[in-house]
């Protein structure tokens, strides 16, 4: 027996009370072999029950906390109301004739995540791919700076720090000091985690009681007390800037200097390196309403006329981009940006690129990729060579033979950098880019944003970005990493194993 008082003192007590013990243990591992596998994957499932039978005390009470990756009911019920609104806003709109110079498969993959819970494929956006850290913050200031109606501003991590979010932050207030309604959200636990959160706050605070159009919110607050507590790791990671609804940015980039904020970080020269888009057009009027939806989901008050969109103008609107905004995550029950990135991987026939800080993949989406090296598709991956995240580096470590050996080539961005840049390039002509990594935590547990992209140019634009990072990048190769120390393999393998606690 592996509970506590099983062979511990044991024939001390009472027969009674052996008996109970007894019962107890085998009623609680009979109910959890019919209960964990519930609507779970089998490797999550299977993962649950080995920790539970294994490490009891540990694994039973986090189940309880944390073995549930649902949002609050009040949560589910505001986002299945703007879920229905939106489809309801969206339903005439013909996907068939904005995909008319494109192959039917390309089609059914924008009919798939419209089904889900995207916005239509449009024509008539026109999209500006930021690669300069600084320069995405320069941007921002100044395109904030132009606004004459409204700002709605949501990163999962702020800081405050004169050169590169103090900026924004200054030009934030400018705007509410001109009138210009202000709506900022940001994730409370990925936010407060940052070196400097009690400055930000007070700075926040006292923007809110000088300027009345400058108003903010934490996103999944942690306030048990005012019964507000929801499960720790789910988290709202998208990053969406919309200025009037008239252009808006979306990307990879928190709003935080690139360090940061972390002293270590900064000794070591590590700096984050991210990819980030200014977009006008249709695809601005999505990223608007996902924002208005996380604000609703916040604050109870639906933003509805509010928006200066135009769903008309949209559906007119003719060259440049196709772009479909496709949101993902709790509210969202089908994960749909798992399911986006399965269905344009088996559709490669000549090339699959994926960029992305952690590669943590399922069943599904590991097999989506192997099947593309098997079919000859040149798969190329890059990812870091050192991630920041201890856990998460042995996990993603840990698909990387099946992956070489399959035939995908692996390059690893040089550290101390960290390659944050998160993008997926098949064949020449499309493209996915948002915040959603290609892990777990990303296809259920966060709330992300993605944008599907159809338009070689801009694909030649962003495979240009790829080429800049892979020059400086070590190429992975098999025989290599099968000599890897026993010590990393076994940490490999463990993690491997708790990345699937979900």
């Amino acid at each position: 027996m592996l509970w506590p008082l099983s062979g511990l003192g044991i024939d001390a007590l009472p027969f009674w009370i052996v008996i109970i013990v007894v019962v107890i243990e085998v009623g609680i591992r009979v109910a959890v072999i019919g209960i964990i596998p519930d609507k779970r994957r089998p490797n999550t499932a299977m993962a649950w029950l080995l920790a539970i039978f294994f490490m009891p005390l540990i694994a039973l009470p986090l189940f309880l906390l944390i073995g549930r990756n649902k949002l609050s009911a009040r949560r589910r019920q505001r986002q299945g109301a703007i879920n229905k609104a939106l489809l309801e806003a969206t339903s005439h709109m013909d996907l068939s004739d904005q995909l008319r110079d494109y192959d039917e498969q390309l089609g059914a993959t924008a009919a798939l995540n419209r089904n889900l819970g995207a916005f239509p494929i449009q024509e008539g956006n026109h999209i500006t791919l930021i690669s300069g850290y600084q320069e995405f913050f320069i941007r921002l200031a100044a395109e904030i700076d132009s606004a004459e109606e409204y700002v709605h501003v949501m990163f999962y991590i702020v800081g405050e720090d004169p050169e590169y979010a103090g900026p924004v932050l200054d030009a934030m207030e400018r705007a509410a000091a001109r009138g210009v309604t202000v709506r900022f959200l940001f994730d409370h636990l990925g936010t407060m985690r940052v070196r400097g959160y009690g400055r930000l706050r007070r700075r926040l605070k006292e923007a809110s009681r000088t300027w009345p159009h400058f108003q903010w919110r934490r996103m999944l607050p942690i306030r048990p007390l005012r019964r507000r507590f929801s499960r720790l790791d789910l988290r709202n990671h998208r990053k969406i800037v919309v200025v009037d609804s008239q252009l808006a940015f979306t990307g990879s980039a928190n709003l935080i200097e690139p360090h940061y904020q972390r002293p270590a970080a900064q000794r070591m020269g590590r700096r984050w390196v991210e990819i980030n888009a200014k977009v006008t057009g249709p695809v601005v009027t999505g990223l608007d309403i996902v924002f208005a939806s996380d604000w609703y989901a916040e604050t109870g008050e639906n933003l509805g006329e509010k928006l200066l969109v135009d769903l008309q103008a949209d559906e007119e609107a003719g060259g440049g981009s196709l772009v479909q905004i496709v949101p993902s995550g709790p509210g969202f029950p089908e994960e749909n940006n798992l399911r986006l990135f399965n269905d344009l991987i088996y559709q490669a026939t000549h090339r699959l690129i994926i960029c992305t800080p952690y590669l943590v993949p399922d069943d599904s989406l590991l097999y989506a990729v192997t099947n593309a090296a098997h079919r000859d598709v040149d798969v190329v991956v890059l990812v870091t060579r050192k991630a920041d995240q201890f856990t998460v580096q042995h996990a993603q470590q840990s698909y990387y033979q099946a992956l070489l050996e399959a035939g995908v080539r692996i390059f690893r961005y040089p550290e101390p950098y960290v390659l944050h840049s998160k993008f997926m390039i098949v064949d020449y002509d499309v493209a996915v880019l948002g915040s959603s990594n290609m892990d777990m935590r990303s296809f259920s547990l966060n709330l992300e944003v993605t944008m599907m992209l159809v338009d070689d140019e801009k694909v030649a634009e962003l495979n240009d970005i790829f080429e800049q990072y892979r020059s400086i990048s070590h190429e992975l190769e098999l025989e290599e990493w099968a000599s890897r120390p026993w010590r990393t393999r076994y940490l490999d393998n463990v993690f491997r194993l708790t990345s699937a606690l979900q």
